[in-house]
This record gives C-alpha cells, sequence and structure tokens, in this order.
C-alpha cells in the first residue's frame, strides 16, 4: 500500500463513523465520491471498524510519509480504533477513553485552586449574599438583549476578522454566517463548509452574555475554528495532505483546535480586550464594564477544571446526577439551570468525554505559547497552530 491509497483508507474509515453516529464526522471538504461509497454501503459492523483501524495503524511504517503526517494519522488511527470498541460495545473505563481519543492522561482538579479563585471572583462581585448569588445575578445582568445579539455577532465578528487579517493571511473568498438554533447541549458551534465558508450556530437556549460573546466569537471564527479550517485548506490540503479534509470528533484534533480556539480572543487582542469590547459595545448603545469583565474572567479561568471533575464522577465513578449537577453549582458557580444544560453535554454518548478538549487542550497550549516571550513569538506560535498537523505529543516534546 502506498501513503496515497492508505490515506484514502483513512478518508473512507473515518467517514464510516457516521453511519454508526450522525455527527460524528465534524467536517468533510474532500473527494465527494467517497462519502457517496460511504453513505451506499451497508452500516459498517463496529469489529470490522476495529480491525481497519488496526490493520492501517499496522502498514504505517511501510508507507513514504514525513514523521509529523505519520504521527498525525498514528494518533488519530488510535483514537478510532477506541471509538469502535466502544461502539462494538466494550466496556472501556473513562480515563482510558478520554486517553485514547485526546492522547492525555486526565485527573481530577484541586479544589484548593478553585477556592482560590472563589476568592478572587469574591473581590470582584463585592457585597451581600453568597458569591454564587452574586455570581448568578452578574450574570444574568450581563445577558445580551435578545433583539441584540445580531448586531452583537455582526459587530465582533467583523472587528475581529479585521485583527486577524492584518495578522494572518485569509483567502478573500472565505466568510462566515452566524444563525441562532435552539435544542443543543453546546452554546455556539462551527459548521465548516469547505471553500473557505462556514456556518456558526449560536444556542438559543443559553442565555448569550456579554463578556462572553467575544470569547465565542474569536473561538468559533476569527482567529478560531473558521481561520484555522481555511489555514489548513490553503496550506496543508493544498499541499496535498489529504488527511486533513476531514476533522472528526473525539480525536486529538479536537483538543488541538478547542485549545486554539480558546486562545484565540487572547491571542489576536490580547490584555486589555475588555476595554476593547466596552467600545464596541458602546457604539451599540450597550453598556458594559470591560475592566471588570477582564478581571472576573482572569479569577474564573481556575474553575476550568470543575466540568472535567464533573465528568469523571459521572463516568469514573458513576455518581448520579444530582450529585454532579450540585458539584457544579458549588464549585462553578452554575445555576441549577446551568449546571443541567452542562450535564446533557456530558450525558451525551457523542460528546461525553468531549470536555477535556477544552480542560486539557487550553493547558497544554498554553504552556506551549508561553514559550513566545513577545507578543511577535506568541503570535507565530499561534500561527504554527493554525498551519501545521501538531498533535498533543508534538507539543509535549518541544
Amino acid at each position: 500500500m502506498d501513503a496515497a491509497s492508505l490515506v484514502r483508507e483513512y478518508l473512507l474509515l473515518g467517514l464510516s463513523f457516521d453511519r454508526l453516529e450522525d455527527g460524528f464526522v465534524d467536517a468533510y471538504t474532500g473527494d465527494p465520491e467517497l462519502r457517496r461509497i460511504t453513505e451506499n454501503a451497508p452500516a459498517p459492523e463496529p469489529r470490522e471498524l476495529v480491525r481497519r483501524a488496526q490493520t492501517l495503524r499496522a502498514e504505517l511504517g511501510n508507507v513514504d510519509l514525513t514523521p509529523d503526517r505519520m504521527t498525525f494519522l498514528d494518533v488519530h488511527l488510535r483514537a478510532l480504533e477506541c471509538s469502535a470498541r466502544k461502539f462494538a460495545g466494550e466496556d472501556i473505563g473513562f480515563v482510558d477513553e478520554v486517553d485514547a481519543y485526546f492522547d492525555v492522561r486526565i485527573a481530577p482538579g484541586h479544589q484548593d485552586q478553585y477556592l482560590q479563585a472563589h476568592r478572587k471572583m469574591d473581590e470582584v462581585l463585592a457585597g451581600p449574599g453568597s458569591l454564587s448569588e452574586r455570581s448568578i445575578a452578574h450574570r444574568r445582568a450581563d445577558v445580551i438583549p435578545a433583539d441584540r445579539l445580531q448586531d452583537c455577532v455582526e459587530a465582533f465578528s467583523s472587528a475581529l476578522r479585521d485583527r486577524v487579517r492584518a495578522e494572518y493571511t485569509l483567502p478573500d473568498t472565505e466568510k462566515v454566517t452566524y444563525e441562532v438554533v435552539g435544542d443543543k447541549p453546546w452554546s455556539g458551534f462551527n459548521y465548516y463548509l469547505g471553500n473557505f465558508q462556514s456556518t456558526v450556530a449560536i444556542n438559543s437556549d443559553i442565555e448569550q452574555q456579554m463578556a462572553n460573546l467575544p470569547h465565542l466569537i474569536a473561538h468559533e471564527s476569527y482567529p478560531g475554528h473558521h481561520t484555522e479550517h481555511c489555514r489548513k485548506e490553503t496550506g496543508l490540503v493544498g499541499a496535498g495532505q489529504l488527511e486533513q479534509t476531514l476533522f472528526l470528533v473525539n480525536t486529538p484534533q479536537c483538543l488541538m483546535a478547542e485549545g486554539l480556539a480558546d486562545h484565540a480572543l487572547g491571542a489576536i487582542v490580547g490584555e486589555g480586550w475588555g476595554a476593547w469590547a466596552q467600545e464596541i459595545y458602546a457604539d451599540l448603545g450597550l453598556r458594559f464594564e470591560g475592566e471588570k469583565a477582564e478581571r472576573l474572567s482572569s479569577a474564573s479561568s481556575q474553575l476550568l477544571g470543575v466540568r472535567q471533575d464533573a465528568a469523571l464522577l459521572l463516568h469514573d465513578q458513576h455518581k448520579s446526577e444530582d450529585d454532579v449537577a450540585a458539584y457544579l453549582e458549588r464549585w462553578s458557580l452554575a445555576s441549577p439551570q446551568r449546571a443541567r444544560h452542562s450535564l446533557r453535554f456530558l450525558s451525551s454518548p457523542l460528546w461525553r468525554a468531549y470536555i477535556s478538549t477544552y480542560v486539557e487542550g487550553y493547558k497544554l497550549l498554553a504552556g506551549w505559547l508561553d514559550q513566545g516571550t513577545t507578543v511577535s513569538e506568541r503570535a507565530q506560535l499561534f500561527g504554527r497552530l493554525l498551519d501545521e498537523p501538531l498533535t498533543p505529543g508534538a507539543l509535549r516534546v518541544s
């Protein structure tokens, strides 16, 4: 088997998973004939997918691929093998499942760190009542009026797009279209359509807050998911790395992409994003306390691990949903409604392990980006994340 044949078989294998779980293929921009082959074939047997993944992985050493492409395919075939085993009904421990999917070993967070975050948040939200009550009240007051959401989305998208295009080359024809949807387990989602076009869906079931919207648009569009897809389609796919035409849930791609996207606002705006956002909101006639929002965001970032703890409680320790919801309310200061919405995401068969992409992806990429001691060096490192087929293991050894 030559390299082209192996990559074709990898694409056919990955596309086959959509027959077992709709949505497993997050994006595919390659040869439509491969999609037709998998759609017209009988639904695959999970055990056969296990065998195909193992065969392709064993064949990697016999084909002419660059080391980075070989590493990329190796960890993704490992992830697909684990998914196929899960579909076949195997009992795989949650920590091992996350390790196979995302190439990271997870452990519970530290509650002393969460207490420190609470102390910092208490300083920012000083006043009567418990910290939980004040936090919930603050989020309620920060909600964007429903009839202004579209204006705010477009304003931040335009402002971020201008900054990204000044820093990183993007195709002239690239475009993001935004739509509001409901009944989803996530707050926002990028559907990359190929040819430098994305649709970003924003969940109307979750009240969108002024403090979060800049992060959301940066995460999904500029310089997050949409920008990464455009850059990789231009560079890697344009250079013949056709494995990059396929983006699959529960693979190391996801951890890298979510980590990149969660650092997107910091990468393109950086310190002072609160004051920058305050000016944009003021132009829209909305009052936003940017400096306060930035301080609160910095403090609450230490609570990042709480939702991964919740996943471990649910899937590793087999705690009840009521116990997990109570944990989320206590440590993340979530309202009962928001805690239950988080549980929906954590309970989804497709998304149950996905929270680790945010937690571990953010931490891993933070350490890697911190190698840059100047703004220019950090921009170059972020550009590598946009452009190269990096894996978690590659970042750990660099």
